[in-house]
């Protein structure tokens, strides 16, 4: 078994090291979008692919950069539209980061990304990964990067132990990616590295054998690859109800509201939505959510007849999704207005007809919402049943706090 390294990296082993991920990257890498793009779309994607799949990006970055071409385009836009674009990624900070950052640029660099040290850092939402990563693969200098798929390829690597998030085991694996990143081709020597853990150094059985840093690999060599990273404590996943109003008017409108421009969905709209207290059930929330978030008194409506009742109703749909430690369960209503009462805070609202909704960005959970009630107010009214949408979510935007 190889011992871990805890020295610098010898000239000779980073030498092989370069080599071989590179012949190995040019056979094997992925052809995405992204590849020998400007140093804006290198942004952009890099914005993108923080915490979210490759698979899942791509389209959204295709359609983002055909609306957004430019650093320019995008700071020219509002950021409403930002969002619209963005709905469906999650973490929508980084949108608006990205969207004040584009102005930034224009205002202080003529709309490019600047070469100077220090400055690419400044920028809202860019870390030290998403800096050496624009360092590296845009602009061709020798900066390291260290994402999840790297510091897991390192770890297994050079037997590195101790949980992947301590600031210490972040400082040795920073340290290992600056000593490895070459002088010649750093921004494809980083992208191999990334390739390796997506492709090969998976987290769970990692394909050793198709690996072509294997001869110098710690972890390959031991009885039990995975023992690298060390596996990082999973908290219990907390049950959690949420309901939404979906309040529709004598006209067919439904009421949105629009969240903070900052924290939770900052920016997005939703239908009226609480998160239900102990013993409260779901219609309670959402004549709740009626009340204090919309500032309406409402009628529950029956989803079979569309028929304002008194009493219990069924809801119209329920989506169940993960979010962080959180099991969550939303419920949906729908209402009729009765009378307008004081909110609990004021936020912006609009009367929306079902064929303009598309146009207001919402999280992901709430355009499915949005989905079923427009479904169901466009089906005939004999023998519908209410739909109900399952899907798992990773967004760690959609958390507990209302």
């Amino acid at each position: 078994m190889k011992a871990a390294l805890n020295e610098p990296v010898t000239s000779d082993l980073r030498e092989r090291i370069v080599t071989k991920l590179l012949e190995w990257y040019l056979q094997n890498k992925r052809d995405l979008p992204w590849r020998g793009a400007s140093a804006y779309g290198v942004w952009v994607s890099e914005i993108m692919l923080q915490q979210t799949q490759v698979a899942t990006v791509i389209p959204y970055y295709l359609r983002f950069m055909e609306r957004f071409p430019t650093v320019r385009a995008l700071a020219e836009a509002s950021q409403e539209e930002v969002l619209r674009y963005w709905a469906g990624l999650g973490y929508y900070a980084r949108a608006r980061n990205l969207h004040q950052a584009a102005k930034i640029l224009v205002e202080r660099y003529g709309g490019e990304l600047p070469t100077e040290p220090g400055a690419i850092e400044s920028l809202p939402g860019v870390g030290r990964y998403t800096a050496g990563a624009i360092r590296s693969i845009a602009f061709h200098q020798p900066y390291p990067l260290v994402d999840a798929n790297v510091a897991r390829v390192l770890s297994r690597l050079f037997g590195v132990s101790g949980n992947l998030r301590s600031t210490s085991t972040q400082a040795r694996l920073w340290n290992l990616a600056q000593q490895l990143v070459p002088e010649n081709e750093p921004g494809t020597f980083n992208q191999a590295l990334m390739e390796l853990g997506s492709l090969v150094c998976i987290p769970s059985d990692p394909r050793c054998e198709q690996c072509p840093l294997l001869a110098d690999c710690v972890a390959g060599n031991a009885p039990d690859p995975t023992a690298w990273p060390e596996a990082s404590s999973n908290k219990r996943s907390l049950p959690v109800v949420h309901s939404s109003a979906l309040i529709c008017n004598e006209e067919g409108a439904l009421l949105i509201v629009q969240r903070p421009p900052h924290g939770l969905w900052g920016g997005l709209w939703e239908f009226p939505r609480v998160v239900c207290s102990a013993g409260e059930t779901p219609l309670e929330g959402a004549h709740r959510a009626a009340l204090e978030v919309a500032g309406w008194e409402v009628t529950a409506m029956e989803p079979k007849t569309l028929r304002a009742v008194q009493g219990q109703v069924a809801p119209i749909t329920r989506i169940k999704h993960g979010v962080m430690h959180y099991r969550i369960t939303l419920y949906g209503y729908l209402m009729r207005p009765k009378a307008p009462v004081a909110p609990k805070e004021e936020r912006p609202k609009e009367w929306v007809t079902p064929e303009a909704l598309s146009r207001y960005p919402m999280p992901a959970p709430q355009a499915q919402l949005r989905e079923a009630v427009l479904n169901r107010l466009h089906a005939p009214l004999p023998n519908i049943q209410p739909c109900f949408v399952f899907e798992e979510t990773n967004s760690p935007d959609y958390a507990k706090e209302s």
